[in-house]
């Protein structure tokens, strides 16, 4: 209804604005999705007297995939997907917001952010994984695009289709993730800057 959207548009920006000068303190952008997971087990450090050097092995696409997941569980035993299926949905993420609704990168990496949270959170499971996704574009758009309501309609319309969900289901999460990030939706530049920087390179 009109008033509930008004309604839920003044709690938005109500509580951006009480919370958004507190930093993720518990928030590592570099922890959950480190550049270093491809290499794995697989990796060897070489130190000399002056230098330090790196030797990956080979091994085959399928072994390597089935130890970094190996090892990113035995580290994250909380989260409740694989990292290649984080970094899937990820791809997933980048693409829909940024080649399909042509939001700029800044907006991708709050994305990126508020599903890591939740991912660390133990929010997301494999039943639930593209209705937090789509969430969390939602989100990253209302506060980094400053859309208005069509074309709100508009971006659900496009998470509904490429996503695959289905529409109350994901209107019906969307205010329960943000109560999940604890309304902490303004990111200081320190914890966007490390994915957008991975965006042109990773995904």
């Amino acid at each position: 209804t009109p008033l509930g959207w008004k309604v839920w548009n003044w709690v938005l920006r109500e509580r951006c604005n009480v919370y958004k000068t507190q930093a993720f303190v518990d928030y590592d952008p570099n922890l959950l999705d480190d550049p270093q997971w491809p290499c794995g087990k697989h990796k060897r450090v070489l130190v000399f007297q002056s230098y330090m050097t790196t030797v990956i092995e080979y091994v085959k696409p399928s072994d390597l995939k089935r130890d970094m997941n190996e090892t990113f569980g035995e580290k994250f035993p909380h989260v409740r997907l694989t990292l290649s299926k984080i970094r899937s949905l990820k791809r997933e993420i980048r693409k829909l917001a940024q080649e399909d609704c042509g939001y700029e990168e800044p907006t991708v990496a709050m994305a990126f952010v508020y599903f890591e949270k939740l991912a660390l959170l133990s929010k997301i499971n494999k039943q639930n994984r593209r209705l937090c996704a789509g969430a969390c574009i939602l989100l990253a758009a209302k506060i980094g695009s400053d859309l208005k309501r069509p074309e709100v309609k508009n971006l659900i319309d496009r998470l509904e289709e490429k996503l695959r969900l289905n529409r109350k289901e994901l209107l019906a999460i969307e205010f329960p993730v943000f109560v999940a990030l604890e309304f902490e939706l303004h990111l200081p530049h320190h914890v966007i800057q490390p994915h957008y920087r991975l965006e042109t390179t990773q995904y």
